[in-house]
């Protein structure tokens, strides 16, 4: 077994929004776009930005910053389109969940503690075989293993 991968939590409010600033002005670099950076945008896009629709701009939103950081979206790389989707809706369910007078920091690294924002969330819901499967990253497939919360 794999040891668990060491989170890392944001210092400030301020870093969240430069960083999902960045990702909408597909100027990121490609080191900070981590596992915990797509979970952190998230959070931000449905906190923050009610003017944009996160569930339904968030894979232009992606798919744009891997092509400005040179990542192909391909069958075998780049954006993944039912793990995008399983973590927007993880992240709106921990939202509606917790308080909202949180400061966005705390919001993001209870978040990056919680079920939702761990490494391997969409495998609760999917088999390893169909979640990294063509399909699924062309497109949003339903899970095999468990309804996604909703």
């Amino acid at each position: 077994m794999m040891p668990a991968a060491e989170i890392r939590y944001f210092e400030t409010s301020s870093a969240v929004r430069l960083l999902g600033e960045r990702l909408i002005g597909a100027c990121l670099p490609r080191a900070e776009w981590t596992h915990e950076a797509h979970v952190a945008a998230c959070l931000w896009l449905i906190t923050e930005r009610p003017d944009l629709d996160a569930a339904h701009e968030l894979p232009g939103i992606v798919r744009r910053h891997n092509e400005s950081v040179g990542t192909p979206n391909t069958d075998a790389q780049g954006f993944h389109a039912t793990i995008t989707h399983c973590y927007a809706v993880g992240v709106a369910a921990f939202v509606r969940r917790i308080d909202p007078a949180l400061a966005l920091v705390d919001k993001v690294n209870a978040l990056l503690d919680a079920p939702e924002g761990a490494r391997d969330w969409p495998l609760r819901f999917y088999s390893r075989e169909r979640l990294f499967s063509v399909e699924a990253r062309r497109a949003v497939i339903l899970p095999d293993v468990a309804r996604l919360p909703g």
